[in-house]
């Protein structure tokens, strides 16, 4: 029995010894895959952290650019509508039938005049007061009457022969900007004509976007804002305010506090980001509030797409496991559970990849939506500054022609719609052109190319050429004509010139216009047309003198546009044609490779 025995044992050995390999095996391949898995975690853990931080910055940055920009965008706006209001009461101040009319105590046609100047200049309302602050004569029939004797517009006004701006508080709400001058006649003082400049057109602008935005004096009070409980205090107070409900708590409502982005300020215990400007106009400052919202969703986005990117990478991983573990069981019967357990796993390991694809389905349409918010209001913004001026010309058109047809007197009333249609149309033009128009605000001029302004220029104009069915011609030179100033107030000084050719070939069979533009010592632009020519050359760029029709016009637009031409330190002649017509000269230095390599 022994020797029957023995062999049986040393067959048993022989199974002990190879068992022991077996299990060892499995073991190392076992921990190799442990260890590659806490490895991709470890690297999945490090490039979201990695990528989390570096886009912040960036997309935090971006957004501070942006507010910088827009905030340039404001302060432009804000002083260019200053800027065009402040040169009205220094020419209405001139005016020989308003200044007969406070000597006569006859104002039965100022309130008519005041319109038509504020159906040309477009300024937000007009009133005349007379020596003891008395309305006399308004654009609003409502405030005649008025007692404005201590208004500080009225008593500034009376004490300076020059232009005075003046800020004072409404019974309302909000402020009043005026500009205003006295009348005066042999020295002797007859009243004050006051310009009213509209800027809550601003706050209204400002309140469709997702910033808030205030504007403070040279005392620091807040004068203009998208939120109207702040006016009238400071900041600091201000941010201790309560907000409505608008687009100052929308703007601060989604901010998150585990971005560990340094707050500049603090709106209901939610960090901003707070961006301010210096508004050359009396010491005046703006500054906008920006939530971090955009950016938080824009880093959420991509780190979405890492996880999962790690993600298929780990299921990945678990179906090459579960394939060996497959050959594994189909050797070993003995792993079924567990190889049943791995298959559960792998089941939830796809569930979770599954609602990490819808999730980023949704963060991508929250990425998408806001780049398009944020699109639309640069270019709400944009086409709300260059629309401004035709909208408010149709409201006071509109405004004259109701008044027209309840004295029934419709004839006029359809003058007042074509002018409307006109608008429109040149609306249309402004679209086409709003990028040319883009520009951002300062006091400092930038190089311009007269071609391209008036090509610009010529474009507005076209609607009106095409339809008097005008030959233009135009002599351009070959190479850039370029000068230092403004672009806006260039094109404005081209369109008056247009337009007054226009106007002096209205008799004419066959109207033509001429358009020369060269360079030499200066920068020349030459407009011809074939017209009756000039009568009075002396007077010509004085305001107030035209050769119109009553209704037509009220003969600023040459005094306008020599004023912007002085600006720009060049100058405007006019005379008439050896074949006759009008020719209008405008000068402007030439812009040199070193004057601009200088600049």
């Amino acid at each position: 029995m022994s020797g029957k025995t023995e062999p049986h044992a040393k067959i048993g050995g022989k199974s002990q010894r190879k068992t022991p390999r077996k299990t060892h095996r499995l073991r190392t391949i076992s921990w190799r895959v442990r260890l590659a898995l806490v490895g991709l975690c470890v690297i999945a853990g490090c490039t979201i952290w990695i990528t989390n931080s570096y886009l912040t910055d960036r997309f935090t940055q971006n957004t501070r650019n942006r507010a910088e920009l827009r905030l340039a965008l404001y302060s432009g706006n804000l002083q260019s509508e200053l800027r065009r209001s402040a040169i009205v009461p220094q020419l209405l101040a001139r005016d020989p039938e308003l200044i007969r009319a406070l000597q006569d105590s006859d104002f039965t046609t100022s309130t008519a005049r005041l319109i038509s100047f504020v159906e040309e200049i477009g300024a937000a309302s007009l009133v005349l007061l007379d020596s003891d602050g008395r309305t006399v004569a308004a654009t609003d029939r409502n405030r005649l009457g008025e007692s404005h004797r201590q208004a500080p517009y009225f008593v500034d006004a009376m004490r300076s022969n020059a232009t005075v701006f003046s800020v004072a508080p409404r019974e309302s709400a909000g402020y009043s900007f005026a500009y205003s001058r006295r009348l005066e006649q042999q020295n002797v003082a007859l009243g004050v004509i006051v310009v009213e400049v509209d800027l809550q057109k601003f706050e209204r602008a400002w309140a469709g976007i997702s910033d808030a935005v205030l504007v403070t004096d040279s005392q620091g009070a807040i004068i203009l804002a998208t939120e109207p409980r702040w006016r009238g205090l400071t900041e600091a107070d201000a941010l201790q305010r309560q907000p409505a409900q608008g687009a100052i708590e929308r703007a601060i409502q989604a901010t998150s506090d585990w971005t560990a982005l340094p707050a500049d300020a603090y709106l209901r215990g939610e960090a901003v980001m707070r961006k301010d400007a210096r508004i050359p106009f009396r010491g005046w400052q703006i500054a906008s509030f920006t939530s971090y919202t955009n950016v938080r969703e824009r880093v959420n986005a991509v780190l979405a797409l890492e996880i999962m990117g790690f993600a298929i990478l780990l299921a990945m991983a678990f179906y090459f496991l579960s394939r060996k573990n497959a050959l594994r069981m189909a050797l070993f019967q003995r792993e079924s559970a567990s190889l049943r357990a791995l298959n559960h796993r792998l089941q939830r390991e796809i569930a979770e990849r599954e609602r990490m694809q819808a999730s980023l389905e949704v963060a991508e349409q929250s990425l998408a939506q806001s780049s398009k918010l944020a699109a639309l209001g640069e270019m709400s913004a944009a086409v709300s500054h260059e629309l401004n001026q035709p909208l408010a010309a149709m409201k006071t058109y509109l405004a004259g022609a109701r008044l027209l047809v309840r004295r029934n007197r419709p004839e006029e009333a359809l003058s007042s719609f074509k002018r409307i249609d006109d608008l429109i149309e040149r609306m249309g033009a402004i679209t086409k052109q709003l990028k040319s128009y883009a520009r951002k605000g300062g006091e400092d001029f930038h190089p311009v190319e007269m071609g391209d302004a008036l090509a610009s220029a010529l474009a507005l104009m076209e609607p009106q050429l095409r339809q008097r069915h005008v030959k233009i011609g135009r002599i351009m030179p070959d190479e850039q004509v370029r000068v230092m100033g403004d672009r806006v107030r260039i094109e404005q000084v081209m369109i008056n010139l247009l337009r007054n050719a226009l106007d002096a070939t209205k008799g004419v069979d066959e109207p033509e216009i001429e358009v020369l533009l060269a360079a030499g010592e200066t920068a020349t632009l030459t407009v011809r047309d074939n017209g009756a020519g000039i009568q009075d050359l002396d007077n010509l760029f004085e305001p107030f003198y035209t050769t119109k029709q009553p209704g037509d016009g009220v003969g600023l637009g040459l005094a306008i546009s020599s004023g912007i031409v002085n600006d720009l330190g060049g100058r405007l002649t006019a005379r008439n044609g050896q074949n006759g017509g009008a020719v209008f000269e405008v000068q402007l230095p030439i812009l040199s490779g070193e004057i601009e390599a200088a600049e």
